[in-house]
């Protein structure tokens, strides 16, 4: 029996967490919109975020929850919706917003303005206290959920998630428990990771992904059938290091699994590219914005 979302809630330790909006300065670059926001979290810190629109709202419209990449560039944060990374082919809130998303994107914890904690320490701490960073995190990205949610440009019931790398792992650990999000797509980043360990594969992955007995009782494969029978799009390189294709076959057997037994398999995808790495290809670009025509 596939493990239930709220014992998946518990293994990952999913925080609680709000945001309340303390700042937002909006800024007109002639074909789109960008907001410049600062939040409050509930535990007391600000955290900045970048929203994309487009220029002139008709009323409530679908939307997207972008988290970002990791990439040991801790830098860059949620600045990735504006001005891109080298993994991705373009910033994408600019194309998000001529596609008509109003797209959302914040800092997640040891990223961007909050790098001045390091990942490894911020891991440690959590595990220490018995929480994790990735529970952090999906707890954040849910916060940031229901803000993006409760906007007035926005329909609530057509918000998709996307993401590269860490960003693509958080979206579809948080679609799963998070039956909010109408349909997510995600990239090079969906792997088996009993089949990582095999390789050797899980240690090109950042110890924000350390979660306590997850394999015990559950697969990455798993989880991402938890969507079912909402839609899901999975865009991988056959040539990426941090996925090898063997890891990406073994979760999607089970992610297919879920869906059948949901009578969903219409609307689960798996994209493979031969010759690439763990990058974006234009392929998957299309593949994304097409994805999101068609559910959103």
């Amino acid at each position: 029996m596939a493990i239930s979302v709220e014992r998946l809630r518990d293994l990952l330790h999913v925080a609680t967490a709000s945001l309340v909006l303390v700042e937002s300065v909006a800024e007109d670059r002639g074909d789109h919109i960008v907001e410049h926001l600062r939040f409050r979290l509930s535990d007391g810190p600000e955290i900045r975020g970048f929203l994309t629109r487009p220029v002139a709202s008709r009323g409530p419209g679908p939307a997207i929850l972008y988290a970002h990449a990791h990439g040991h560039q801790y830098d860059i944060g949620a600045s990735e919706l504006l001005e891109g990374r080298p993994v991705l082919l373009n910033a994408p809130g600019p194309v998000l917003a001529k596609e008509g998303y109003v797209t959302l994107c914040i800092d997640m914890p040891t990223f961007g303005e909050r790098a001045g904690v390091s990942e490894n320490a911020a891991a440690k701490a959590a595990l220490w206290h018995g929480q994790t960073l990735f529970g952090q995190m999906l707890g954040e990205q849910a916060a940031a959920l229901a803000w993006l949610a409760s906007r007035g440009d926005v329909d609530a019931r057509r918000i998709g998630m996307t993401g590269i790398s860490m960003g693509a792992t958080l979206s579809y650990f948080l679609a799963a428990i998070d039956p909010r999000l109408k349909a997510v797509a995600h990239l090079c980043s969906y792997a088996d990771f009993d089949a990582l360990i095999e390789t050797g594969a899980h240690d090109l992955h950042g110890h924000y992904l350390t979660v306590p007995g997850l394999l015990s009782e559950t697969s990455t494969g798993e989880i991402a059938g938890l969507i079912a029978p909402r839609p899901q799009l999975i865009c991988t390189g056959l040539d990426d290091p941090l996925t090898p294709a063997a890891a990406i076959q073994r979760a999607f057997t089970a992610t297919t699994t879920a869906y059948e037994a949901a009578g969903a398999s219409k609307v689960l995808t798996l994209l493979k590219e031969h010759g690439i790495g763990h990058r974006e290809t234009q392929k998957m670009r299309d593949a994304v914005l097409d994805f999101f025509r068609r559910y959103l």
